[in-house]
């Protein structure tokens, strides 16, 4: 019995697949790294043969091959298909940040700061949402240099 808890067993079709996949240079280097992990381990290397091998960190393989146990073959991508990535701004509301950041700052202040506006773009009476952090408004802005507050 093995001591590993997450075993990989990759079948003939899951190892052609990871074989093309990492022969094909047009994926993203972590993508390719997990690839290798899965085969090697299915060879039956251990998790630090395959470090030796592919010079990576001794925790990698491991959450490589839990991956695998969860997700299977899908693992060797880095986002998980069950998340939403969706913007919390959508056109409507980013048009309304823009508008605000170029209009001229309350009184009492020089200009805009990032709480600024997240705090103003939510007591708009148009935008339908409980809060918004700075983060999300500074990185909206980044792509617009003229509207950058600070």
């Amino acid at each position: 019995m093995s001591r590993k808890k997450h075993v990989v067993d990759l079948t003939d079709e899951e190892r052609q697949e990871l074989e093309t996949f990492v022969s094909t240079g047009v994926h993203r280097a972590e993508d390719i790294t997990r690839a290798k992990i899965l085969l090697k381990a299915d060879e039956g290397l251990t998790d630090g043969g395959i470090c030796e091998h592919l010079d990576c960190s001794i925790g990698t393989p491991y959450r490589t091959r839990k991956a695998y146990t969860d997700r299977g073959i899908a693992a060797i991508h880095r986002r998980k298909p069950d998340r939403d990535y969706e913007p919390k701004l959508d056109g409507r509301a980013e048009a309304h940040l823009v508008a605000l950041a170029c209009s001229e700052p309350p009184e009492g202040r020089t200009r805009w700061t990032y709480a600024l506006l997240a705090d103003r773009l939510v007591t708009l009476e148009e935008i339908e949402f409980d809060s918004i952090s700075e983060e999300t408004v500074r990185q909206r802005l980044k792509k617009r240099p003229e509207t950058t507050p600070l």
